[in-house]
């Protein structure tokens, strides 16, 4: 599916490597996406307007401790590995999906973005929307608390478990479940 049916069906993407988007502020590409949802939701013909937008995104862009300059700011264009994450997460508040599968998102984060991009995802995660993180490393996940985490090796789920698996995998790594991917012919 293309970007924008995703969208409309609810899901969102987030990459490891986000695009820049040379020539489209923040703000312009948030409100074109909000305007998207809108109308493939609710059947909105009108666009949102701009002063509950605006309210909608400040507000959004606090909570998410995203500086007011990233607005005007190209998408993307110049951003630190920090700032696209946590652009991508007000992307994620302000279109409200029913499920995000966000792929490495913790992905060349310090650790003061880390605990934000985490904070933002922790804070959106609720009843109306599920997250699917896809990490390597256990360090986002001292900051979101799983519900499930499933190891996949070789394109196959070899083990499930609650938060404490995490663990298991960061002290033990991936060799540990190598039997696993043997007993079931694996590669």
């Amino acid at each position: 599916m293309a970007a924008d049916e995703r969208a409309q069906k609810g899901l969102f993407l987030a990459f490891q490597y986000p695009h820049a988007v040379p020539g489209v502020t923040v703000t312009s590409f948030l409100r074109s996406a909000v305007n998207s949802i809108r109308k493939a939701k609710a059947g909105e013909d009108d666009p949102i307007p701009i002063p509950e937008f605006r309210k909608e995104l400040m507000d959004a862009m606090e909570r998410l401790k995203v500086p007011r300059e990233m607005a005007s700011r190209y998408l993307n264009e110049g951003f630190s590995g920090g700032e696209k994450k946590r652009v991508e997460i007000l992307q994620m508040a302000m279109l409200k999906p029913r499920i995000a599968v966000l792929d490495e998102t913790d992905s060349g984060l310090d650790i003061d973005a880390l605990k934000i991009v985490a904070g933002g995802v922790k804070g959106l995660v609720g009843p109306n929307m599920g997250a699917i993180v896809i990490t390597h490393y256990q360090r986002i996940l001292n900051y979101i608390d799983p519900d499930y985490v499933h190891v996949f090796v070789d394109g196959r789920i070899v083990e499930e478990g609650g938060p404490e698996l995490a663990h298991k995998l960061e002290a033990e790594g991936y060799e540990a479940f190598m039997p696993a991917v043997a007993a079931g012919g694996g590669e």
